[in-house]
């Protein structure tokens, strides 16, 4: 029987470093296959995503949603109703930000594009006042029709690299929309048979699973559920309480831009840690096209703000929701940030959390058993001693 298990034993060590080769060996091809797999499922891996997004909104409609009534009318209506309100919702908020942001963004460019050859003007007054005399004529000597016709020269023999790229990021655009439509879809369909999704999955896990396998699949599923959809909303929670405190203050303290960039600041604090620091950069440089002095004070509220967001909002409403310590938070969203850019960051956090618990629960497990065994050992030993003694 041994030396079954040990020829068994041998045969799948061999299989598995055969795979090892063959991976290494076929590494661009299998790369290559990868993304192709990923491209062709992304789409349904975008749905996935959006469902348990919008399986959050739901799942509270639902719950408001004439919860006690017997109407056969409004009890098969609930689902798609809540289905409906919850997309609606949170394209609204998208559309909100984005209506609020955009335009405001765009006319701080326009002030930067007509400000920058009168800041120059004014540079290089202050260079000749403080004996820069060589820097200010470099600065005032500089023709600028010149580097105009020079940069339309430019423009003109790229063009056809431009129009090539325009066509390519045309394509990419139309078919990211395309993929958001499909993915949409298929949220709305995992959304209306969720329940009988759960159950297939259930009798697929018991015909060809181990029974505590199951447990510790369910206790991983359970886990992740959690942790993703605490710090999903404690996140939103908290970007939301950020935005407002910062327009209002904002507001209260006669600063430009206001209700753009309360709204940017809250919509960037989504990612954790560092959003808001990159929020309130962009909001203290479209000050600055306004006014320098109000964008230093606008610098000095905002730390302020990030002081009391840091030390009683975020751990009130995000830290305690998915229980990650501060350190591991910043460390999710370091390697989150250098491996998937946003998306990364946002993913990072919930993803470390979650193993965090993982581990932790199975640390507290392990030490617990292994303090038993002592125990129990040494109360053998001593009702053994007992019995001798008689």
């Amino acid at each position: 029987m041994k030396k079954k298990k040990t020829d068994s034993a041998v045969i799948i060590y061999i299989c598995l470093a055969a795979l090892l080769i063959l991976a290494i060996r076929y590494f661009d091809d299998i790369a290559g296959m990868a993304v192709n797999l990923w491209n062709v499922f992304f789409s349904l891996v975008l749905g996935a995503a959006v469902a348990y997004v919008l399986n959050i909104i739901m799942v509270r409609v639902e719950r408001f949603y004439f919860p006690g009534s017997r109407n056969k009318w409004i009890n098969s209506s609930r689902r798609g109703v809540s289905i409906l309100l919850s997309i609606l919702l949170v394209m609204g908020i998208i559309a909100l930000i984005g209506g609020l942001v955009l335009p405001e963004l765009g006319k701080a460019f326009g002030v930067i594009g007509r400000n920058v050859p009168v800041f120059l003007e004014e540079a290089a007054g202050w260079l000749e006042k403080n004996n820069a005399m060589n820097i200010a004529a470099g600065i005032k000597d500089v023709d600028w029709n010149s580097m105009m016709d020079k940069a339309v020269d430019f423009a003109k023999s790229g063009l056809g690299d431009v129009l090539n790229s325009t066509i390519t990021a045309v394509g990419a655009v139309v078919g990211s929309v395309v993929n958001f439509f499909i993915g949409l879809v298929f949220a709305i369909y995992i959304l209306s048979g969720k329940e009988k999704l759960r159950s297939q999955a259930g009798r697929i896990l018991r015909a060809y699973v181990k029974e505590d396998t199951i447990i510790r699949l369910r206790n991983i599923y359970r886990t992740a559920d959690e942790t993703f959809s605490s710090f999903i909303i404690g996140q939103c929670t908290e970007a939301v309480i950020l935005g407002t405190l910062c327009t209002v203050g904002m507001l209260l303290l006669r600063f430009p831009y206001a209700p753009m960039i309360g709204a940017f600041i809250g919509a960037t604090a989504l990612i954790p840690i560092v959003g808001a620091y990159l929020g309130a950069a962009v909001g203290a440089f479209m000050i600055l096209t306004v006014d320098p002095l109000k964008a230093l004070l606008f610098i000095i509220f905002i730390v302020v703000l990030q002081q009391l967001e840091g030390n009683l909002i975020y751990p009130k409403v995000v830290g305690s929701s998915i229980g990650l310590p501060g350190i591991w938070v910043l460390a999710a969203v370091t390697v989150g940030g250098g491996l998937g850019g946003i998306g990364g960051m946002l993913l990072g956090v919930p993803v470390a959390a979650t193993v965090y618990k993982l581990i932790r629960n199975d640390v507290n497990r392990r030490n617990q058993s292994e303090k038993k065994i002592p125990v129990e050992g040494a109360a053998s030993a001593r009702q053994n001693g007992k019995q001798k003694g008689r």
